[in-house]
C-alpha cells in the first residue's frame, strides 16, 4: 500500500506553525511527514527559515504515529557529516522507530553561507556518499577516526544512540546520484518535476542494486475553491515549480529566483502544480506517481492555506486514494 506523507515547507512557515501542521497531518491520517532544511527561503513571499532540526523537537512532542522525515539535509557544507550523525541520532531517540533521515548533495542557496566553494554536481555527489559514510560509520557508537578525500573525523563517538537507528533517504534527481541512493541508502526520494526524469532515475536506482528498496516522490499542489486563485498562490508563493534543469541548485541567492518568477506566468507554473478543488484531479495526480513505482509520496501545498489544505486532505483526499 503506498504511503501518502504531508510536506512542512520551513521556506514558508515558521517553526510554531510547522509544529502545528505535523499534528494537524497526523489527525487527518497521513502516513508520515517531511521537513525541508533550509537556511534561505526560495522567495521573498512569505518567506521564513526556522532551523528544522528544533523544530523536530517540536514534532516529536506533538505527535506519536507519523513517521518524519528531514526532505532533505546536505550534510556536505552548511553542516558537517560528523555532526548530522549526531544531530540525526538525538532526534531518533525523540521519536523511536519514527524518524527518517533525509539526505541530499544540496541547493547553493543554502550551502554557500560559510564562504564554501560551490563544487559541480559530480563533486557534490561524491561528498554525499562521503558523509553518508560518515555517518553510518559513528552511528556504530565506537571511537571514530576518519581520514576520507573530503572529510575528517578524529576521535568522535556519539554516546546517545536510539534503539532503532534512522534509515537514510537519499535524494537523487539524475541517475548518478540514483546510483549513490541505491548503494550507499535504505530508500531514495525524488522531487517530480518531469515523469520521464523520474523513470530514469527509478531505473538508474533499481538497476544500481535499490531493487526491494522504498521509493519516495514529492509533488507540489495548491488547493483552493476557486481555481484562478489557486493558480496566482502557487505562482506567488512557490515559483520555482516551474525552473528547469539544475537552476535551483546553482543559484545562490533568493534576489535570482525572484529575476526567474518575473519570466512565468501563473499558468506556466500550474502545468507543474496541480491547482483548484477539483478533487479527482489531486488523485489522478498521486496515482500517476504510483504508476511510475513510488510507494511513498509527500505532497506539498503551496502557500499559507495549510489547515484548508489538511481538512480537505482527512474529509475528502485521503479516504478516495485509500
Amino acid at each position: 500500500m503506498v504511503e501518502i506523507g504531508y510536506k512542512l515547507s520551513a521556506e514558508e512557515h515558521n517553526a510554531p506553525t510547522l509544529v502545528k501542521n505535523a499534528r494537524l497531518a497526523e489527525e487527518a491520517g497521513f502516513d508520515f511527514v517531511s521537513i525541508s532544511d533550509h537556511y534561505h527561503p526560495w522567495t521573498r513571499k512569505g518567506a521564513q527559515s526556522p532551523f528544522a532540526w528544533t523544530v523536530l523537537g517540536g514534532i516529536a512532542a506533538v505527535t506519536d504515529r507519523v513517521k518524519v522525515s528531514t526532505a532533505v539535509t546536505c550534510p556536505t557544507h552548511r553542516y558537517h557529516p560528523a555532526l548530522v550523525a549526531q544531530m540525526a541520532a538525538t532526534a531518533a531517540s525523540l521519536m523511536e522507530g519514527r524518524f527518517e533521515l533525509g539526505i541530499g548533495s544540496g541547493e547553493n542557496l543554502n550551502e554557500h553561507i560559510l564562504g564554501d566553494r560551490w563544487p559541480p554536481a559530480g563533486v557534490r555527489i561524491e561528498m554525499m556518499k562521503e558523509a553518508i559514510d560518515v555517518i553510518r560509520t559513528l552511528w556504530k557508537g565506537e571511537v571514530t577516526d576518519y581520514y576520507g578525500t573530503y572529510f575528517l573525523v578524529e576521535s568522535a563517538r556519539i554516546f546517545s544512540l536510539p534503539g532503532t537507528l534512522p534509515s537514510i533517504i537519499v535524494s537523487a534527481m539524475g541517475p548518478i546520484a540514483a546510483k549513490v541512493a541505491a548503494e550507499s541508502g535504505d530508500q531514495l526520494i525524488h522531487s517530480l518535476s518531469d515523469p520521464r526524469a523520474a523513470l530514469a532515475v527509478m531505473a538508474a536506482f533499481r538497476a544500481g542494486g535499490g531493487a526491494g528498496k522504498s521509493c519516495m516522490a514529492e509533488t507540489s499542489v495548491c488547493y483552493h475553491e476557486d481555481e484562478a486563485t489557486a493558480k496566482e498562490i502557487a505562482y506567488t508563493w512557490w515559483p520555482i515549480a516551474a525552473n528547469a534543469g539544475e537552476l535551483n541548485w546553482v543559484l545562490p541567492s533568493w534576489g535570482h529566483y525572484e529575476q526567474l518568477q518575473q519570466m512565468v506566468t501563473p499558468d506556466r507554473v500550474a502545468e507543474k502544480i496541480v491547482c483548484g478543488p477539483d478533487l479527482e484531479r489531486f488523485v489522478a495526480k498521486v496515482k500517476e506517481i504510483e504508476k511510475l513505482g513510488f510507494d511513498r509520496i509527500v505532497i506539498h501545498q503551496a502557500g499559507p492555506e495549510q489547515e484548508k489544505f489538511l481538512r480537505f486532505a482527512r474529509d475528502a483526499l485521503l479516504p478516495a486514494l485509500r
